[in-house]
């Protein structure tokens, strides 16, 4: 493809992930699987624009409102990321607009104007409020600002960075030193994570899900953070384990290979459908022994009442803490759907409190960097369940990992800026023995 073709293609992904409210990145890939044709350098430009207008659409959107771009469109989104970070010129714009059959159509006379009142600004300016500058919904400022502080933009700076590729190696059919020549092998160059004992992170982008260590289940993708919320769990052979909000099941699969296959392990989520496509994935982990059952089916299955040693809610928030991945879902996040999430929160960490035996522990995790989703819900679940103590995180990490703990909080939050994982929160409850 030429350029301009690229350019047409990066508009027309942008204006079907405007118009509807899944992620960016399920709408980019359904894009190129409808066009096959298309070569892997080619979409690797076509997402590498895409989701740069996706960085920086707060700024983008600035600009354009002050110099009077007026109607949003994804056209002029990509012609205002492509002037202001310097990919092109206002004349270069010009040129590739009509130039080709498969780009975009010749610029209108209004469109010319307002390149040329963009030509030479910066992408960033102090003069944009800290909101726009840091790609934050300005809503969510002050919940940021509890977060880290007042002055302290770094983290928030750091989600607008792309996110490495970590793998979790599969402990149930290899090694890590194992897992890095398979890939190796493959041409796919890796390193080990400076935290996680499990974790590898990929050199470069990229794909890994067409070769052997991956379609032997010899690795898994998983961010490092993530890794060590389920290292956290602190699982042993034999357990009874619960992981009460499974998901896609990358961490009941970690808690699988913690386990070596002995034990119960019951993988559970509101939607069906989530789990069984699960279960493709733990057949190829060789984790066969997970059990499936929907939240409904906890509900009402009273034989599971305090029967684990651990229960891990990994629960629906935000997603603050992934910004990088998922660029868009910061300006899907509306107050109204924060709300909803502190209430399924509170309704999951309270059933699952019923799930764990006198002795064991209930571990809460998010993927998030805000307060009212991480502190906030551990001083309203001690407050309300006298059985739980908070167990400090300090405490069990050298149990489980050979490095420092990062933290003497009782409670543990990772960030990009400081660890280099994805966002994340872990608290972890024991249940005291009965009197």
């Amino acid at each position: 493809m030429k350029t301009a073709a690229r350019i047409q293609a990066a508009i027309d992904v942008l204006a079907e992930i405007g118009g509807t409210d899944r992620p960016a990145e399920q709408q980019a890939s359904g894009y190129f699987r409808k066009r096959r044709y298309i070569g892997s350098k080619d979409r690797k430009a076509i997402a590498a624009l895409v989701f740069g207008v996706l960085r920086h659409r707060a700024r983008l959107g600035w600009w354009l409102d002050r110099l009077g771009g007026g109607a949003p469109s994804s056209r002029i989104d990509v012609f205002a990321f492509l002037l202001l970070s310097g990919g092109e010129t206002a004349e270069s714009l010009a040129g590739l607009c009509g130039s080709e059959p498969y780009g975009p159509e010749p610029l209108e006379d209004s469109e010319k104007a307002l390149l040329d009142r963009l030509s030479g600004q910066p992408l960033t300016t102090a003069e944009q409020p800290a909101s726009v500058r840091l790609e934050v919904p300005d809503w969510l400022m002050p919940s940021f600002a509890r977060a880290f502080g007042e002055e302290d933009a770094s983290d928030l700076a750091a989600l607008q960075e792309e996110a490495p590729l970590d793998l979790r190696c599969n402990a149930l059919k290899a090694e890590r030193d194992q897992a890095m020549v398979a890939l190796a092998a493959e041409g796919i160059e890796s390193v080990p994570t400076p935290l996680s004992p499990l974790g590898l992170r990929v050199v470069g982008r990229r794909a890994v899900q067409t070769g052997r260590a991956f379609t032997e289940g010899l690795v898994e993708i998983q961010d490092e953070g993530s890794q060590i919320a389920a290292l956290l769990c602190e699982v042993c052979p034999g357990m009874a384990v619960a992981d009460v909000c499974a998901g896609g099941g990358g961490k009941a699969l970690a808690l699988a290979a913690a386990m070596a296959g002995r034990g119960r392990l019951l993988a559970s989520d509101r939607d069906q459908g989530r789990l069984d496509r699960a279960a493709a994935r733990f057949r190829r982990a060789g984790a066969d022994f997970i059990e499936r059952r929907t939240i409904g089916d906890l509900a009402r299955a009273d034989d599971l009442a305090e029967g684990f040693d651990r229960v891990l809610v990994d629960a629906p928030c935000s997603g603050s803490g992934a910004w990088r991945r998922q660029p868009d879902a910061r300006w899907r996040l509306t107050r109204d759907r924060l709300a909803a999430f502190l209430d399924l929160q509170r309704e999951i960490l309270s059933k699952a409190a019923a799930l764990v035996r006198p002795g064991g522990r209930l571990i809460y995790v998010t993927c998030s960097l805000l307060p009212e989703e991480n502190q906030d819900q551990v001083d309203a679940f001690l407050e309300g369940h006298s059985p739980f103590a908070l167990c400090p995180v300090p405490q069990v990490w050298p149990q489980v990992l050979d490095v420092p703990c990062p933290s003497d909080e009782p409670c543990l939050s990772l960030t990009p800026a400081r660890h280099g994982t994805d966002g994340f929160f872990v608290a972890i409850f024991d249940r005291q023995e009965a009197a």
